[in-house]
């Protein structure tokens, strides 16, 4: 009778769980991965700072045919205008919104999350380590471009004398609500992302939010429809560029300082939540 020996049986592999480090690293790696991340945002940097050069040259050119009325009025409010121009920030706004839904959105669409999920069952994590890249990334992005654009306007016109310090009242704020628009469009976006699920639906809602409310809603007649329109984010963002607002355009419901920034922080959470909920709930 032969003898067999018994194989040796092997101990099951247990992986340890996914640390938070991890899943930013793995995070990182994605945003950056996508082409979106790599192009758009140096060239999204580049356009807004062009307009804020533009905008403040023409203004250095045609200094000496303002009136004296007009130069009163554009020390008012024309080196915040020129610093950041609506134009330029409404693409900025729209870029950081769109890249915020593309990592989600992205891996939905190849299939690619319900491999994360599978290798990190616990969804809020994943969604906080999105959260907090994206954030991350988005706010020196606003800076950066706040930063240069300031600067650069108003070097521009101090030829004239007609530029701004960092230190004169209302200024610092406008750089710094400048800088967290970014970050917060981009949470809007991840928001809608998740709920929406699809890249050309997400932007139309994201464009309706940030660009066609605020055109739409008229804050001049009733309180209530003020209150809806300074509960937006661009609306909460021109408030607090504004260094005088009752001077320029006199609200009859005007919008506070700290109301414009607990909006901002109203939609990142606001954002955030969705973002989670619809992820723990819903299947990939």
């Amino acid at each position: 009778m032969t003898n067999v020996t018994p194989l040796p049986t092997r101990a099951p592999v247990t992986g340890a769980p996914a640390r938070f480090r991890d899943l930013l690293a793995a995070e990182w790696i994605k945003l950056w991965s996508l082409r979106s991340t790599r192009w758009t945002l140096p060239l999204v940097f580049l356009f807004v700072v062009g307009v804020s050069v533009s905008a403040s040259l023409a203004d250095h050119r045609n200094w000496p045919m303002y009136p004296d009325g007009r130069r009163e009025m554009f020390h008012l409010y024309g080196p915040v205008r020129d610093a950041f121009p609506e134009a330029g920030y409404l693409l900025l706004m729209l870029a950081a919104t769109t890249v915020g839904a593309l990592t989600l959105v992205g891996e939905y669409q190849s299939g690619l999350i319900r491999t994360t999920f599978a290798a990190v069952p616990a969804r809020r994590s994943v969604v906080a380590a999105k959260a907090a890249v994206l954030t991350a990334v988005m706010l020196v992005l606003g800076l950066v471009t706040a930063a240069t654009s300031f600067w650069v306007s108003q070097a521009i016109l101090s030829g004239r004398d007609a530029g701004w310090s960092i230190g004169e009242p209302g200024v610092a704020r406008s750089v710094l609500a400048s800088a967290l628009l970014v970050p917060v469009c981009a949470l809007l976006g991840m928001g809608l992302g998740a709920v929406i699920r699809h890249a050309a639906g997400t932007v139309v809602a994201a464009t309706s939010v940030l660009v066609l409310l605020p055109l739409v809603v008229d804050s001049d007649r009733y309180r209530w429809i003020a209150e809806v329109r300074h509960a937006l984010p661009v609306a909460a963002w021109q408030r607090l560029i504004e260094v005088h607002p009752d001077i320029l355009n006199p609200d009859p419901f005007p919008a506070t300082v700290t109301g414009s920034w607990l909006t901002f922080a109203g939609w990142s959470v606001a954002a955030l939540a969705a973002a989670v909920l619809a992820i723990h709930r819903r299947d990939p």
